[in-house]
């Protein structure tokens, strides 16, 4: 069976992840490149470990988070449609098994926003760990004097981290935020889509979606 490390060592595979990550560094969005797949790996699958999930469950979410955003390779808009055809010739070609692939494409290709729904546990996994994925060191650009608000709103969080609960009942997305640089509202302005999708997402798991800012519980 096909395996995460499998894809994650594809010469192919990272090639498109790569020149992916140069289209939009050039478009002047944050870093979607090899740290960011893995963030989203790791957490997709503590998410699905933490709920009981069955080991081969958990490694396909881990490959469509490697994959989820090789779209980005064609354009960014519609990104995660154009992942999910990209995504489907690759593990075809790797000889993945079809229900496998159906799998991780429907992941894929409903891990947006825009478009998007937790359409099953690996999509709603994949959409929680990419939403959560916050940080300042995906900002690249290093001149604060020209910062955007999403360059503001990533460089304020000074850390971001996913927590399922001991009752396994709820999952909170903790961030630490240092306001001097962007404010709570910043925050909600551009991300208010994204958390809706995660609340969506993690009653796909049975779960309820909190959000806290510095310790203080916002949804």
């Amino acid at each position: 069976m096909l395996t995460y490390e499998d894809v994650k060592n594809d010469r192919a595979i990272r090639t498109y992840i790569q020149r992916a990550d140069e289209s939009l560094t050039a478009l002047g969005f944050t870093e979607h490149s090899f740290a960011h797949v893995a963030v989203v790996a790791q957490n997709a699958a503590y998410i699905l470990e933490t709920l009981g999930y069955p080991a081969r469950t958990v490694e396909l979410a881990k490959i469509a988070a490697h994959l989820h955003d090789i779209g980005n390779l064609v354009n960014r808009v519609d990104h995660s449609q154009s992942g999910a055809v990209m995504a489907f010739r690759i593990l075809d070609n790797l000889d993945c098994d079809p229900e496998e692939i159906a799998t991780i494409v429907t992941a894929i290709g409903n891990h947006d926003e825009g478009t998007g729904l937790p359409v099953n546990a690996v999509a709603a996994a994949l959409i929680l760990a990419d939403k959560s994925d916050v940080r300042r060191s995906r900002v690249r650009n290093q001149d604060m004097t020209s910062f955007d608000i999403h360059d503001r709103v990533n460089y304020s969080v000074e850390r971001s981290w996913l927590e399922i609960d001991a009752e396994r009942t709820m999952i909170m997305l903790r961030l630490t935020v240092d306001t001097q640089y962007g404010s709570i509202m910043d925050y909600f302005e551009i991300f208010m889509g994204r958390m809706l999708l995660c609340r969506k997402a993690a009653e796909r798991l049975g779960l309820q979606f909190k959000l806290t800012i510095n310790g203080q519980m916002l949804i």
